[in-house]
């Protein structure tokens, strides 16, 4: 970990070379999910909505960026932010967590045991799920920030080339991807393009970037210009990433009246990439998949204990000056948390996910992307900030667009869970 006394390199050459938090926050939130959805979208709709991949990871910068100013600015983690809120902010994240952490363990073992499955299909689907799943247990029970870094930054550079190597492999027209940026919904498309855009790389795991900025050393306001480039690199990177699986889903499936389905139908599109342009593009989609889906894991299995355990401590009431034994991978209850992720869910393996969960998981994860950009509008405008730090218009207004997107998108997702 670099010291906290360190001096920010003026250089932008220099300043690149430090990049880190970030993609490791934006690859984290790039899950499955999105990957079927980019997929998805190109199938059904060809390039009609690269604006929509565009314009959610444009939002997630200003997420991602707003968190990153709050902890340099204010000093402050994210949960003694919300802990100003009320004391019902942190009641809804202390079950939120415990919930979320329960189902989500169980969900992201099995769809990255999926790409391995294909790969490898002697071996059961439970049994690579328990594997990843001590994999990563194992790697950040370590308690290193820097092993866990350089081990994220190979795998979203494995994924970013194998996923947009493919897509290139393919030769889009490009004059046609273009036509994608004039901003059109097709019939019936609305709540889909809304989905797309927020769902293009962010979860809970979004508030655990304040965390790496301290793991990392960068504490001080004089770093704000090196987190904002992590940012501008990292959801650049993102929509890269999400435009390449659009790419593949227009150009492939596009018109053939083929339907993906699930995660599974990363599965069936791997063959098709296959038949088209041989084995080793169904390897390199593979690796990718599994690559996107393994980084979605390590960083809720290192990130997400952050925020477990400062929970622990603001419930305590620990001052932020004793705050290091919670801040730490070390700590107990950071640990406690890490094994809570890795182990209880194993049993979902085996017996499904039961409904009354499943139902709170929805219901509660549905409302934490509103509550984490209401936060960020009321924190970065209050006194607790430095004026020169606080929100402008344009950041206001995109985060006050965010609130907007997803509370509608969250009256959708309860809706239909409980239709």
């Amino acid at each position: 970990m670099n010291p906290p006394t360190n001096t920010p390199p003026v250089s932008v050459k220099n300043r690149l070379k430090l990049v880190g938090p970030g993609i490791i926050m934006a690859a984290t939130g790039v899950g499955v999910g999105d990957l079927v959805a980019a997929l998805v979208a190109g199938t059904m709709y060809g390039n009609t909505f690269v604006w929509a991949i565009l314009i959610g990871a444009l939002l997630k910068y200003f997420l991602n960026e707003g968190i990153g100013r709050w902890y340099l600015a204010s000093g402050q983690t994210i949960l003694q932010g919300w802990k100003q809120l009320g004391r019902w902010a942190t009641g809804y994240f202390g079950v939120y967590v415990i919930i979320w952490g329960f189902v989500f363990g169980a969900a992201v073992t099995s769809t990255t045991a999926l790409a391995t499955t294909a790969m490898f299909p002697g071996i059961p689907l439970w049994a690579w799920a328990m594997f990843h799943g001590l994999l990563g247990f194992l790697l950040v029970w370590t308690g290193r920030y820097w092993l866990f870094e350089k081990v994220m930054l190979v795998l979203v550079g494995v994924m970013f080339v194998t996923v947009v190597g493919s897509a290139v492999m393919i030769a889009p027209s490009l004059g046609e991807l273009s036509l994608g940026l004039v901003p059109r919904l097709p019939e019936g498309s609305l709540f889909y393009a809304l989905g797309l855009i927020g769902g293009v790389g962010g979860t809970i795991t979004m508030a655990s970037y304040g965390y790496w900025l301290r793991e990392k050393g960068w504490r001080r306001p004089d770093w704000m210009p090196v987190m904002r480039l992590d940012a501008t690199v990292a959801y650049t990177m993102t929509g890269i990433f999400t435009l390449a699986l659009l790419v593949i889903g227009a150009e492939l499936l596009f018109g053939t009246g083929t339907v993906l389905e699930g995660d599974k139908g990363l599965i069936s599109l791997s063959g098709l990439l296959g038949e088209r342009l041989g084995e080793p593009v169904r390897w390199l989609f593979l690796i990718g998949f599994w690559s996107a889906s393994f980084t979605s894991l390590l960083g809720v299995w290192n990130g997400v204990p952050y925020l477990f355990s400062d929970f622990v401590r603001t419930v305590k009431k620990i001052p932020m000056e004793k705050a290091a034994p919670y801040l730490s991978e070390k700590s107990r209850y950071y640990r406690s948390y890490l094994a809570w992720l890795t182990f209880p869910p194993m049993l979902l393996l085996f017996l499904g996910k039961p409904f009354a969960l499943v139902i709170a998981y929805g219901v509660l994860g549905a409302l934490f992307m509103p509550f984490l950009a209401v936060t960020l509008i009321w924190l970065l405008n209050s006194r607790r900030v430095a004026p020169e730090y606080r929100n402008g218009w344009v950041s206001n207004i995109v985060l006050g667009a965010s609130v907007i997107l997803f509370g509608v998108l969250a009256v959708q997702n309860v809706i239909e869970l409980l239709e």
